[in-house]
C-alpha cells in the first residue's frame, strides 16, 4: 500500500491530471450508490450484460466527471477547487443515500432558499461524519501531493490531452451501451441528477442563470383588468378570507380523510367544515408548489419561469381593492408576496412561542383577534405556517401535544425506526388541527360583525420511509403519491355563506371528487368575487354549488363563458 501511494505521489509530480482522475475515479466508487440502483433497477442480478451496463455507467461516469475537473481546476485554482468539489459531492452523497433525493435544479433551489434554522436540524452527526470519512482523506491527499510548476504551453497541452482523451472515453461509453443507456434516459430522465458532483453542478448553474434572469426585468404584471364584483363591491359587512399554507403535511395522515388514526380530532368537531380527501399538489417541495398554487396557470401548463417572472393571485388581489397581509413563520413567500405587507413571526417574537429562530405556529394567530374587530372592506390574510417541516417534527409541537409515543427525537431520521417517525409526524399533525380549530373559534368569535371564510391548503406531502424514501423533493414525474397528496379543508361563516351564495351541501358532495392546487386561484377569486379574465369557473371549487350565476368575468355576460 505504502509502495503504490508512494508511485502514485512521483506520478502525480510529474502530471497533474493523474490527481484529477484520482478524484473521478474515488467518485466512481463512493458517490455512486444510487445512480447504479437507478440504472440497474429490474434487471437481472445475475447476468452478465448487467454487470457489464454497470461497469459502463460508471465509466461514462467518470469520464464526464473528469472532463470536468480538466475544465475547472486551471494553475494554482486545481487544490481549492477540487477540495470545494470533494466536499459538494461528499454532502450530496449523504444526502441522496440517506433521504433518497435528486439533486435537480428544482431540489438545489430548495436547498439554496433554506433558511439557518432549517439547515442546522438537516446537518447532523451523521453528516459531518460523511463528510469528514467521504472527503477527508482525499483533500488530505491533495494538499500533500507536491504538485510541480509548468509552463503556460506545457500545461495548456497537457491539459488538452488529457480532457481529450477523456472526452473519447465517455462517448466511447455511451456509445457501447447506447441503445439501453439512451432507453433508460428517455424514460427516466431524472437518473442524470445522480451523477455526483457533476449534478450539483449543472442543477447550481441552472438556478443561477434562471435568477439572474429573472433579477433582469421586473415581474409580468396579472389581472390588470382586475375589479370588484357585484357582491364584493355591495357587501354591507367586512369580510375577511384567511388561507393557510400547510407544510409538509400529507393527506396519507390526514383525520378527517381516514387515516386510521384521528389527527384531526378538533376539526372534526366543527359544524359545517368541508374536508377535500383527493387534492393534489404542484409540487414535491415548497419552491415549486408555493409560487405555483398562487399562479393562475399552475400545474396543468407548468412554466416555472413563467410562474417565478410574474405576478401572484395575492397582487391580482390587492389590484381589485383586497387588503393583502402575509404572515410568515417559515422561509418566505418565495415571491408570491413581493411589495405587499407582510410579517414575519421570528421577528414579531411572540412571548413563551419562539426559540432559537423558530416559532410554534401559534405565533400566527397572535394580534389576530384585534386584527378582525378592526376588519375593512375585504381583506385576505395568509398564514404560512412551519407546519410538519423535517426532519424535525418534534421540535413542531408544544410538549402537550405529544400524544403519539414513543416519537423519533432526533433530526438524523435514519437512527429511528420508522413507527417512532410517524408517531412525530402525527403529532405536528395534531398540534396543526389545533392551529386551524382555533383560528376558525376566532372567525365565529366575530360573526355577528364580520363576514369569513378559511382555506387550509398544505404545499406538499412526505415520505415517512415508504420505499426506504424520506421527506420530499423527489422530481414530480417518478415521486410517490405520498409526497403529491395533501390535505385541505374549507370553512365560511354564515354571513359568508350568504353573502357568497353558497350551497354548502352542495359543495360538501362535490368536495369529494379529485382537485389540485390548479384550482386554489380560481375558487378564491370566485369566493371573494373578484372580476378579471384570469379566472377560469371550471376550476372554481365552489362555482357549481353558487345560487345564480358565477362571478362575472371583465367585458363577459357570465364567468362559465370563459374557455
Amino acid at each position: 500500500m505504502i509502495s503504490l501511494l508512494s508511485k502514485y505521489i512521483r506520478l502525480s509530480e510529474r502530471n497533474r491530471e493523474t490527481v484529477l482522475l484520482a478524484v473521478a475515479l474515488w467518485w466512481a466508487l463512493t458517490c455512486h450508490r444510487p445512480l447504479l440502483g437507478a440504472a440497474l433497477a429490474g434487471r437481472d442480478p445475475l447476468a452478465p450484460g448487467t454487470w457489464g451496463f454497470a461497469v459502463v455507467v460508471l465509466l461514462a461516469a467518470t469520464a464526464l466527471n473528469t472532463v470536468l475537473l480538466m475544465l475547472l481546476t486551471p494553475g494554482r485554482l486545481l487544490r481549492p477547487v477540487v477540495t470545494l468539489l470533494l466536499v459538494i459531492a461528499a454532502g450530496a452523497r449523504y444526502f441522496m443515500e440517506e433521504f433518497g433525493a435528486y439533486l435537480d435544479p428544482s431540489m438545489l433551489r430548495n436547498a439554496l432558499r433554506t433558511d439557518l434554522a432549517e439547515a442546522r436540524e438537516l446537518l447532523s452527526m451523521n453528516f459531518a461524519l460523511g463528510l469528514l470519512v467521504q472527503a477527508g482523506l482525499p483533500v488530505l491527499l491533495v494538499w500533500v501531493i507536491p504538485l510541480r510548476e509548468r509552463s503556460w504551453g506545457r500545461a495548456i497541452g497537457m491539459r488538452s490531452l488529457w480532457t481529450g482523451g477523456a472526452v473519447v472515453v465517455l462517448v466511447s461509453a455511451v456509445l457501447a451501451v447506447f441503445q439501453p443507456l439512451a432507453s433508460l434516459m428517455r424514460n427516466h430522465k431524472e437518473v442524470r441528477y445522480l451523477i455526483t458532483p457533476a449534478n450539483v453542478l449543472w442543477s447550481a448553474g441552472n438556478v443561477l442563470a434562471a435568477d439572474l434572469k429573472g433579477a433582469a426585468k421586473p415581474r409580468q404584471s396579472l389581472g390588470l383588468d382586475a375589479q370588484p364584483g357585484p357582491v364584493m363591491a355591495t357587501r354591507a359587512r367586512p369580510m375577511v378570507l384567511v388561507i393557510v399554507i400547510g407544510e409538509t403535511a400529507r393527506a396519507a395522515n390526514w383525520g378527517l380523510s381516514g387515516y386510521i388514526r384521528q389527527t384531526t380530532p378538533e376539526l372534526a368537531k366543527i359544524p359545517g367544515l368541508i374536508n377535500f380527501p383527493q387534492v393534489t399538489s404542484c409540487g414535491t417541495n415548497t419552491e415549486v408548489s408555493l409560487p405555483c398554487m398562487f399562479a393562475p396557470v399552475g400545474r396543468r401548463d407548468y412554466d416555472e419561469n413563467r410562474i417565478r417572472g410574474s405576478e401572484s393571485l395575492l397582487h391580482v388581489l390587492n389590484r381589485a381593492g383586497v387588503g393583502v397581509l402575509w404572515r410568515d413563520n417559515q422561509s418566505g413567500c418565495k415571491g408570491v408576496c413581493n411589495g405587499l405587507p407582510t410579517e414575519d413571526m421570528t421577528v414579531r417574537n411572540p412571548p413563551g412561542l419562539c426559540a432559537d429562530g423558530r416559532c410554534l405556529d401559534e405565533a400566527l394567530l397572535t394580534g389576530l383577534d384585534e386584527r378582525l374587530a378592526q376588519a375593512r372592506g375585504t381583506q385576505v390574510i395568509v398564514l404560512h405556517q412551519l407546519g410538519n417541516h423535517g426532519p424535525s417534527y418534534f421540535r413542531r409541537i408544544p410538549p402537550a401535544f405529544a400524544y403519539y409515543q414513543p416519537v423519533c427525537e432526533s433530526d438524523d431520521l435514519r437512527q429511528c425506526e420508522v413507527p417512532a417517525i410517524v408517531n412525530a409526524y402525527d403529532n405536528a399533525l395534531r398540534y396543526t388541527d389545533h392551529l386551524l380549530a382555533s383560528l376558525i373559534a376566532r372567525l365565529q368569535a366575530q360573526a355577528d360583525t364580520l363576514d369569513s371564510a378559511f382555506v387550509y391548503i398544505s404545499d406538499h406531502g412526505e415520505s415517512l420511509g415508504e420505499s426506504n424514501l424520506f421527506l420530499h423533493g423527489i422530481p414530480y414525474a417518478i415521486a410517490p403519491d405520498v409526497q403529491k397528496r395533501v390535505p385541505m379543508v374549507m370553512w365560511l361563516s354564515g354571513g359568508m355563506t350568504a353573502s357568497a351564495r353558497i350551497d354548502t351541501a352542495c359543495l360538501r358532495m362535490l368536495a369529494a371528487q379529485p382537485a389540485a392546487h390548479d384550482n386554489l386561484v380560481h375558487t378564491l377569486l370566485g369566493l371573494i368575487d373578484v372580476r378579471t379574465a384570469l379566472y377560469e369557473p371550471a376550476l372554481d371549487l365552489t362555482a357549481d354549488c353558487r345560487l345564480g350565476a358565477g362571478p362575472k368575468v371583465a367585458g363577459q355576460a357570465s364567468g362559465r363563458d370563459v374557455d
